[in-house]
């Protein structure tokens, strides 16, 4: 199973979402989008297959979002577009894609929506949020 996660490993989101994918069984091809930039064209892609505009896909908390007038709502999808090639940051981490789908993995645990095997057993989030229990249960 191919499956690519468009990473940041200063995010916790990030790293639990790279755990599950790892503990499915899957060595995932990890994209740290902020050292390697994806184009224009492959961020629209990216945001189709997860079904989301490109203003949902924008993150704006610890980003330049507000300073660069991004939550005026007239700017248009190139203009957000050029905003994200510009800053990197300003695109929401983690995207996951894998042969099921593409999800924006907020919460990490999205992720288990997208994986072939999402029965990875016990796990539980690094701030100790208990997603999957002793006993495999979904809890999340």
């Amino acid at each position: 199973m191919s499956i690519t996660i468009y990473h940041n490993p200063e995010c916790g989101t990030s790293r639990n979402t790279l755990a599950m994918i790892r503990q499915s069984g899957v060595e995932p091809t990890v994209i740290e989008y902020l050292k390697t930039p994806p184009t224009s064209h492959r961020i629209v892609e990216l945001v189709s297959a997860a079904g989301m505009s490109l203003r949902e896909a924008l993150r704006k908390k610890d980003t330049p979002f507000e300073e660069l007038g991004l939550s005026d709502p007239n700017k248009t999808d190139d203009e957000l577009l050029t905003a994200i090639e510009q800053h990197p940051i300003l695109l929401n981490r983690p995207f996951v894609e894998t042969p099921i789908g593409t999800r924006l993995c907020r919460p990490s645990e999205a992720v288990l929506d997208i994986l072939e095997n999402p029965d990875i057993g016990p796990f539980v989030k690094e701030d100790g949020e208990v997603i999957i229990d002793a006993e495999g249960k979904r809890l999340v």
